[in-house]
């Protein structure tokens, strides 16, 4: 098949990640051109070029409006619009026989766009009013629709979802995740270092139970950083950097608890499947799809109980290595999940050709 991907554009669809939406944007244009598909990503223009990059905008917005993603900033929501606009025109021209819709954006969702191309969309985020119509309206023949975890299609249709939306669950190729038998005894955390990913909670917890602990990802938020996470690292606690690819999966693999720790109603926690590819148990925060996405893997506490999710490390490290890496290979590999797409496809090119 011939495949649009549209990305979100905040950040760019390259390594090392700025978050899972990115990770796995890539991993999808990565797959399905492995599976023989001509796949073009559209995508900020600093995309990772190995891919053919068709650019919505010259570079990730992040980099030319600084800290604007969610204050309404009218220069950055006209920037972005009118990159997209500018895409979703490209797309209906270019013959593809599906778009694959990353964007978050509402341009895609209109019934004009839907109907000039079948169209798949997956939603990464819980509803919110800037973008909840419009899905509600593009309901069509020709676009199917996922989410990530059966948590998250309940916030988005707590009465009953319409047939028309699935449950896609992410995935992750356990080659980049190799499993190890065993850990070092400290805890690791990984993820976009801001609020809404309750660092400062995995810091607590770490002190609470005694183990050591490494964060690893991206600052994004820079005053909770330099509030809530710089003052507390030293001795047991450190920051060891953004990594990706090999560097971080060694990394994580070789603790002996992960710990996930979403403050928000989190679709899915792709960090929490990585980390259990490796083999490393979960101890969590009960919201959003943690339950689901962990499972027998690990161990959660009740959100906003720091004494809970302490005792839940403990728990977590009494769990054999194999069965998170079981569940892995069981529910949440990069095969299953693209196959699943490419079913996807074919049933929005059937329906929007009927």
């Amino acid at each position: 098949m011939r495949i649009a991907l549209l990305a979100h554009l905040r950040h760019p669809v390259a390594r090392p990640f700025a978050g899972g939406m990115e990770a796995q944007c890539w991993a999808l244009a990565d797959g399905l051109t492995a599976r023989g598909h001509e796949v073009v990503l559209f995508a900020a223009g600093d995309s990772d070029p190995r891919f053919p990059v068709d650019p919505v905008i010259p570079v990730h917005h992040e980099r030319s409006f600084p800290g604007l993603e969610h204050r309404g900033d009218a220069g950055l929501k006209a920037h972005v619009d009118g990159g997209y606009a500018a895409a979703c025109d490209r797309i209906a021209a270019g013959g593809f026989d599906v778009l694959h819709n990353n964007s978050l954006s509402r341009l895609p969702l209109k019934r004009r766009r839907l109907a000039e191309v079948p169209t798949v969309t997956s939603l990464h985020v819980p509803p919110y009013d800037a973008l909840r119509w419009f899905v509600a309206d593009s309901l069509v023949p020709g676009h199917r629709i996922t989410v990530t975890s059966e948590a998250q299609r309940g916030t988005w249709w707590p009465e009953g979802a319409p047939p028309e939306v699935s449950v896609l669950h992410n995935g992750v190729d356990p080659a980049a995740w190799p499993f190890r038998d065993r850990g070092d005894g400290g805890a690791v955390w990984s993820g976009r270092i801001a609020p809404i990913k309750g660092t400062h909670c995995a810091v607590a917890a770490a002190r609470q139970a005694g183990l050591p602990l490494t964060l690893f990802g991206p600052i994004e938020d820079r005053a909770y950083w330099e509030a809530r996470i710089a003052p507390q690292l030293g001795g047991a606690i450190r920051y060891g950097g953004h990594l990706s690819g090999e560097a971080l999966a060694d990394e994580i693999g070789r603790a002996s608890v992960f710990l996930f720790t979403p403050c928000w109603d989190e679709p899915f926690g792709l960090v929490a499947i990585e980390a259990m590819a490796c083999g490393v148990p979960v101890a969590g925060l009960a919201r959003g799809a943690a339950a689901e996405v962990v499972g027998e893997a690990g161990h959660l506490a009740p959100p906003d109980d720091g004494p809970a999710l302490a005792r839940a490390i403990g728990e977590a490290l009494a769990i054999p290595r194999t069965v998170p890496h079981a569940r892995v290979l069981r529910l949440f590999t990069r095969d299953r999940w693209l196959t699943r797409c490419e079913e996807l496809y074919a049933h929005a090119h059937r329906a929007a050709h009927d």
